[in-house]
């Protein structure tokens, strides 16, 4: 199953961010794609500000992972980077953990992903404009994406 947006400013890709998280429960995944500036964070924040989080949600590019509390927990990867450091950390236990796993780039890890996953992605058309195609990969995330 597949469904498409198209946004026309950073505010509107928040609230579909939002519009997404309140149909999410711990232990979710997500799957961001697209290139870099394409809006993948904003989104998140939109995710996060649903979830509860009071915190600034912004790109954990450098950090690899960033955690944040809400009703539930918030993980927000970026793997772009992945292949360059030295990770001390255990990735699925953000994978498989209690809360909602937003991964960008995730395709680094191919082969640790989950099995059922929401994925999304975003595409650049203009300084504000941003095409989204969300798909759901098994009946779990499509009733996410029929109530959507």
């Amino acid at each position: 199953m597949l469904k498409s947006y198209k946004t026309n400013s950073a505010e509107e890709t928040i609230e579909l961010g939002k519009k997404i998280g309140n149909l999410l429960n711990p232990s979710n995944v997500l799957l961001l794609t697209g290139d870099l500036s394409a809006g993948k964070t904003t989104l998140t924040k939109g995710i996060g500000i649903s979830l509860g989080v009071t915190k600034i949600i912004n790109s954990p590019t450098f950090t690899i992972v960033k955690e944040y509390r809400g009703k539930c927990p918030l993980y927000h990867l970026d793997l772009y980077r992945l292949d360059g450091l030295n990770n001390d950390f255990d990735l699925e236990e953000y994978i498989e953990g209690d809360g909602v796993c937003v991964i960008e780039w995730p395709y680094q890890v191919e082969e640790i992903l989950p099995k059922e996953y929401l994925e999304i992605n975003l595409k650049r058309l203009s300084e504000f404009e941003r095409s989204i195609e969300i798909k759901a990969n098994s009946s779990r995330y499509e009733e996410v994406l029929k109530k959507l």
